[in-house]
């Protein structure tokens, strides 16, 4: 069992989603980059064999007032005795789709700190709303992750946010809380390109909080857990990256999840829904920096594939191909 304080200090080096604008005048990505389609198996009968999760940790700020209880009045809450938390048979897996939340995002401004601040927060209370749901079905324990959002910057559990030259949000396990600056997401720092010069539309940076609400998904699962483990026991630097690299893609590919749960009321025209895939191929390794978290092609495939697919079982990276995760 991975001790919680260790996890928390080193969460920044593989956590948050280290995603960076690429040089603008290169060409759009064309529409034939198909999505991962994972083998359609059947995961209704993955085995059970380790005990439920649990996440420990402090509640994050905005969080201890409005985190929810777990609903044991659901008899489906405890019908799963033990959960399977490994990374490629978890028990996640045998989860249906995210199911349709009311979600409008209005006329935000994503240079308007207050507006976007409010956005997130609200969004966020409709991705609780769908992966409640679905992780309860399967018998896992579910809570809201806690949020500090700030025009600037800040400082949290895990350490600075975002870190210096960085935009980029990230979600720390010690008090599972997602921390951002909503000045960085959209207008850049430092070298770092903000999200608002790949579009102004705040379904991008939503789709952002959505990936690092993937993270929270994952750490309640147990995957964050096992991921790191199988990192401590890695031998090679190309290893433990090949690793964060699968982890990290499979919280996009929650991420897309969410967008197509809430396309219907966002809401996600097709135009809308083109500017999303075009984000993705645009963010992923940046040149010079260590590959932990995907080509741009594969950021794009996989927020396609949870998108397209919405089902938790096709966000299965850990039985992908390794060109599909490189």
């Amino acid at each position: 069992m991975i001790v919680g304080t260790v996890f928390g200090v080193l969460a920044l080096t593989f956590l948050g989603l280290v995603l960076v604008a690429s040089v603008l005048n290169s060409n759009r990505l064309s529409d034939t980059v198909s999505p991962v389609a994972l083998p359609t198996y059947s995961p209704s009968d993955l085995p059970t064999s380790r005990p439920t999760y649990r996440s420990s940790g402090e509640s994050g700020r905005e969080q201890s007032s409005d985190r929810e209880s777990s609903d044991t009045s659901n008899p489906q809450t405890s019908k799963a005795k033990t959960l399977n938390t490994s990374l490629k048979d978890n028990s996640l897996y045998a989860a249906q789709g995210l199911p349709r939340v009311h979600c409008p995002g209005g006329g935000t401004s994503i240079y308007s700190h207050s507006q976007l601040k409010a956005l997130i927060l609200k969004t966020s209370r409709c991705m609780d709303k769908a992966w409640s749901r679905v992780l309860r079905d399967r018998g896992i324990e579910w809570h809201r992750p806690g949020y500090a959002i700030t025009a600037t910057r800040g400082r949290g559990a895990c350490g600075d946010f975002p870190q210096a030259g960085s935009i980029v949000p990230y979600y720390c396990p010690r008090n599972t809380t997602i921390y951002a600056s909503t000045t960085a997401m959209a207008k850049g720092s430092g070298n770092s390109l903000g999200y608002g010069q790949l579009t102004s539309w705040h379904g991008g940076i939503i789709s952002m909080m959505a990936h690092e609400y993937g993270h929270h998904v994952q750490q309640l699962t147990g995957l964050s857990n096992t991921w790191w483990e199988q990192t401590l026991r890695s031998t090679s630097q190309s290893g433990k990256l090949a690793l964060s690299r699968r982890f990290e893609l499979q919280a996009t590919c929650f991420g897309g999840m969410f967008m197509r749960a809430a396309s219907a009321s966002y809401p996600v025209t097709p135009a809308q829904r083109n500017t999303l895939y075009y984000f993705y191929s645009r963010v992923g390794d940046h040149p010079g920096y260590p590959r932990d978290h995907g080509k741009p092609i594969n950021n794009n495939r996989w927020f396609r594939q949870g998108f397209e697919k919405n089902k938790t079982f096709q966000c299965n990276t850990w039985r992908a191909s390794s060109s599909t995760t490189s």
